[in-house]
């Protein structure tokens, strides 16, 4: 990749051109299609609103990796509340690539305004994460070690959920 970004001629502004009108034919399509059917991606199909969080988580994780080392604010929104989402959807195929049986897990977030608790999967589970949205996910991008969060577990599995969460298709 780092030998096509070297080669590619284009000025930043005309790439980020490209970007954009590349973009919204994806957007279009998202938005004509049937929420119910699934379309065919990566690791398996997903429906179009899964489909397009992805694309948001991709989005938002490398731009993390290109403000952090530019020294760039990058502050954490209310859309955030998309990738913890999918973090905590993808528990069961990150436990099914380790071939372990996937638990029920509980996550329960301080939002990014720091008033407002998202909460995702049953609250009877054995098992809870709990703590600051952006470190979650932050360590669902893999951009942030678990041990480095201020995340908190509890329960049998929490901690291999931690360990095992991603947002991306492998």
């Amino acid at each position: 990749m780092a030998v096509l970004v070297e080669q590619d001629p284009a000025t930043p502004q005309e790439a980020l051109q490209r970007w954009q009108q590349a973009r919204r034919p994806a957007l279009d399509a998202l938005k004509a299609a049937d929420p119910h059917q699934r379309i065919e991606w990566a690791a398996a199909p997903l429906r179009p609103a899964a489909l397009a969080t992805t694309r948001l988580a991709e989005t938002w994780t490398h731009g993390l990796d290109i403000t952090g080392p530019l020294g760039l604010s990058f502050p954490d929104t209310e859309r955030l509340r998309h990738i913890a989402w999918l973090a905590h959807r993808m528990l069961p195929y990150a436990f099914g690539l380790a071939h372990e049986e996937p638990p029920e897990i509980h996550v329960e977030l301080t939002a990014p305004d720091g008033t407002t608790t998202w909460e995702f999967g049953p609250p009877a589970a054995a098992s809870t994460i709990t703590g600051d949205a952006g470190a979650f996910g932050r360590v669902a991008a893999q951009r942030l070690d678990p041990g480095q969060a201020a995340l908190h577990t509890s329960g049998p599995d929490g901690a291999r959920a931690l360990a095992l969460i991603h947002t991306y298709a492998a």
